[in-house]
């Protein structure tokens, strides 16, 4: 059974990018290996090894991103919807004044560091299927909040 991957369409852009990036990657990386075999014996020749282990990560994320492509469902937004689902923008206000804004997304595109969450994860878990105005607990590995939703867009 193959996955599907959900993302919006802006990350598909982004995952798009890296594919174009990386096949260009290619001749170069192709090049040093090509360079570093004419230093003699590759059984001890470090530039040997480390290029061709940079064409095989190389090699293995282009896969994985073909792969992603192939399998992908685009989030679409919701508009006017009183639930957070996937795609939704969550904004949250804890007891103590101070707001959070997630956006809830695939596994794939989550970078929590830049405000947006898994669907998996379990901020996003907490955050599926509530409404504005109801209070949510999340739960870091450093403690556990309860805040309000505010807004969902």
């Amino acid at each position: 059974m193959k996955k599907t991957y959900n993302m919006t369409k802006e990350g598909v852009a982004e995952l798009k990018i890296e594919l174009e990036n990386l096949v260009s990657q290619r001749k170069s990386v192709s090049d040093r290996i090509k360079t570093a075999r004419e230093f003699g014996d590759l059984a001890e020749n470090a530039e040997y090894s480390i290029a061709r282990q940079e064409q095989e990560r190389h090699e293995i994320r282009i896969g994985e991103i073909e792969n992603i492509l192939k399998n992908i469902k685009i989030i679409v937004a919701p508009k006017n919807s009183n639930n957070v689902r996937l795609g939704s923008t969550v904004k949250l206000k804890s007891q103590s004044g101070s707001t959070k804004e997630f956006q809830v997304v695939g596994t794939v595109e989550a970078d929590p560091m830049n405000g947006k969450i898994s669907d998996e994860s379990p901020i996003g878990k907490n955050l599926l299927g509530k409404k504005e105005g109801e209070m949510v607990e999340i739960s870091t590995p450093a403690e556990t909040n309860t805040f309000k939703i505010i807004n969902i867009s």
